[in-house]
Order: C-alpha cells, then structure tokens, then sequence
C-alpha cells in the first residue's frame, strides 16, 4: 500500500507547479497594465516628454479638425482669385500663395497628410522590423543567419535615394493602391525603414528567450506562436514603442522630402508639397516668407516633438541615460 502513495507524489508535485506556473502567468498579465500606467506617468513627468507630448497632442488636433478650422477648400474652384503671393492680411492671415488662394488652410490641411504618412509609414516599419527580429531571435539557425544578411542589407541602405528611386517607380501604379500616392509614400517608408528595429528587437528576444516565465510558458505546453504573443510581444513594447516614435520624425521628414522634390500626392496638401510650391512661385526670392516659412516651422515643431518623446521613453527604460551629459 505504501508503493501506490509514494507513486502519487511526483503526480501532486506535477500539479502544484503547473498551478503555482499558472498563477505567476497571470499576475504578470495582470500587472502588465499597471506598468503601462507607470511608464506614462513616468514619460510625462520627463520636461521632454511633456513638452513633446503636449506638442503633439496640439498637431493632433489640428490634423483631426483641419477640414472644420480651415477659413477656406484650396481645392474649390472659388477659392482661387487674384491676389497672388500677398502678405497676411486680416482676411488671409499668412496671406495667399501664387494662385491665390489661402496658405492659412493649405497649412492646416498639409497636416493630415504629413502626420498620417509619418505615423502610418513608422507602424508599417515597426510591424516588419519586430517580425523579422523575433524570428530572426526566436528561430535562430539557418533562418537568423538568413534574417541577419537580409538586415544588413537593408541597414546600408540610403533611405533617401532609394525612396525617391521607389516613389519614382511606383508613382505610375498610385492609382491601384488604396490612398494612392500617399499610400505609394507609406509603402515605400516603411518598407525600407524597417532594419534599424529588426535589429534592436533581435537583440532584447535573445535575452528574453531564456528567462524564466518564458521557460514556465514553453514547460505547460505553450507553442512558440503563443509564446511570442503573450510572453514576448508584451515585453518587447516599450523598446519597440521608443525606437518607433522616433523613427516617425524620420519618416516625416523622408514624407517631406519627397513631397518637395514632386514625388508627393498631387490630390493632397502636404508642409513638404507646400515647400515644393512655394520655390517653384519664386516665395523665398520674392520675400514671401508666410508662404515658405510655416510649413518649415511646422515640420521642424513635428519632428522635434517625436523625438523628444521617443528620447523621454529611451530615459525610462535605461536609467542611465539619465546620467549623460
């Protein structure tokens, strides 16, 4: 009789660690929103990540309301006119570009394009760098030497040349692609912009494969596509969310470049395709500085916030920077 109980023990042992491994999966799944929580107020309590944030949240709202608080429809028939390249006035308050019609709502208009190809070009980035770095990590073997090669290419890649080359290409095809031009812009920025986070992501999966919840999850029979989604996804977010905000500066940037150098969407207003307008009208010979400068102010404001942001939440995650001068 003694055999039978000394072989049940193993057996209720079994069922206490997988109960106990259960229960610790779930406080960190619990916890997972107090951090978040944390971490926000951590970022903002940053004088950069407030200011940055703040900054943002104004763009936002500009961008969201544009067609409400724009004075006129630059793409009416109406608003074109005869004052060409005037001075802000009380009726055109940065005055009219070499159509005449008003810069103040092409400004506030040109935001919607060049937030939404900024932060949606950084989420296709994202998505793909975090994909190709977790298999790339996770796999390992033939697949991260063979995601590793394809990484390094893409890093020497200069992002500039090579998107007004692609933009150039697929321009002709903008008509079969959903937003069209401005879905061509979002395409090709997040496709080649992707590298830089496969690689930091790569890096932190290698260090998080072998901790100790993720041993637990893979122990109670966990496969690896579970594991990915609920053990290292999660863990991956704030770095992926810091490199990702930065990198909108970039792709904002990357929007405008392209927009000023004619590759932008012609159906759109952008700050880059205004640029383009104003050198093409003679604004920045001319002295029409209303017409140039805002966009210019506005994209430098953008960018500078993003990166404020992205800098604040890089802070959170190592302290250490903290120290640095």
């Amino acid at each position: 009789m003694s055999e039978p109980a000394g072989m049940s023990q193993p057996a209720t042992a079994t069922a206490e660690q997988t109960t106990t491994a259960y229960n610790l999966l779930a406080s960190a799944r619990r916890g997972r929103g107090r951090k978040i929580a944390t971490a926000a107020a951590s970022v903002l309590s940053d004088p950069r990540g407030a200011i940055g944030a703040s900054t943002l949240l104004v763009f936002t709202a500009i961008a969201i309301l544009a067609p409400w608080l724009a004075p006129q429809d630059p793409h009416a028939t109406t608003s074109f006119s005869n004052e060409m390249l005037t001075g802000p006035s009380s009726q055109h308050w940065l005055g009219t570009d070499e159509n005449g019609r008003d810069v103040l709502s092409q400004l506030l208009l040109g935001s919607q394009a060049s937030m939404l190809v900024g932060m949606a070009a950084a989420f296709v980035s994202t998505v793909i760098g975090t994909a190709v770095g977790v298999a790339s990590a996770w796999f390992g073997g033939a697949a991260d030497r063979l995601l590793s090669m394809l990484d390094d290419w893409f890093l020497v890649l200069p992002l500039i040349p090579v998107a007004v080359l692609s933009a150039s290409l697929l321009g002709n095809r903008a008509s079969s692609v959903p937003l069209g031009q401005t879905g061509v812009l979002i395409a090709v920025i997040g496709a080649f912009g992707w590298a830089g986070t496969s690689r930091i992501v790569r890096a932190e999966v290698m260090s998080l494969k072998h901790r100790a919840f993720v041993e637990r999850a893979r122990v109670l029979g966990a496969g690896n596509l579970r594991v990915i989604r609920q053990q290292l996804v999660p863990n991956l977010m704030p770095l992926v969310l810091a490199n990702s905000v930065i990198y909108v500066s970039l792709a904002i940037l990357t929007e405008s470049t392209l927009s000023y150098l004619g590759l932008g969407d012609p159906n759109r207003f952008s700050w880059g395709g205004m640029l383009d307008s104003a050198q093409s009208a003679g604004a920045m010979t001319s002295g029409a500085w209303a017409y140039f400068l805002p966009p210019g102010l506005c994209i430098a404001l953008v960018v500078l916030a993003f990166s404020l942001v992205g800098h604040a939440i890089e802070h959170r995650l190592d302290p250490r920077l903290g120290d640095q001068k």
